[in-house]
């Protein structure tokens, strides 16, 4: 018998960014993240924490290594209405797709921060 690892969670999800400063004011400005933490470490750099509308979900604004190829991040937000989501995006300037409107899936569409780094949008139905 072997044993198991009891994973309980995810605490954190990092994004990649090249400016710490740009990404925690598209976040926490643009975005309406929560900045829970914003500390320096030993390295010279900082651990920022943020959470999206009172949620449990922690994301951390991480320099990305040189090697780090940018795109599609696998994250998916939620919002209760994606076309006001899109709107209020498309109005600070974000880069924003179209909504995807198919039968039985939520309205859903893509958008990038200014790191180039994709994002979904779903609707909560």
């Amino acid at each position: 018998m072997t044993a198991t690892t009891h994973i309980t969670g995810i605490r954190t999800v990092s994004i990649p960014v090249d400016d710490q400063d740009a990404a925690l004011r598209f976040y926490s400005g643009t975005l309406g993240f929560t900045v829970l933490r914003d500390n320096p470490t030993p390295n010279g750099g900082r651990w920022i924490e943020l959470a999206p509308g009172g949620g449990s979900t922690i994301v951390t604004l991480e320099p990305a290594a040189a090697e780090v190829t940018r795109g599609a991040i696998g994250i998916r937000f939620t919002t209760a209405d994606a076309e006001a989501a899109r709107a209020a995006l498309l109005a600070a300037g974000v880069d924003v797709d179209e909504i995807l409107r198919w039968p039985g899936v939520p309205a859903m569409f893509a958008f990038r921060d200014p790191d180039g780094n994709a994002f979904s949008m779903t609707e909560t139905v």
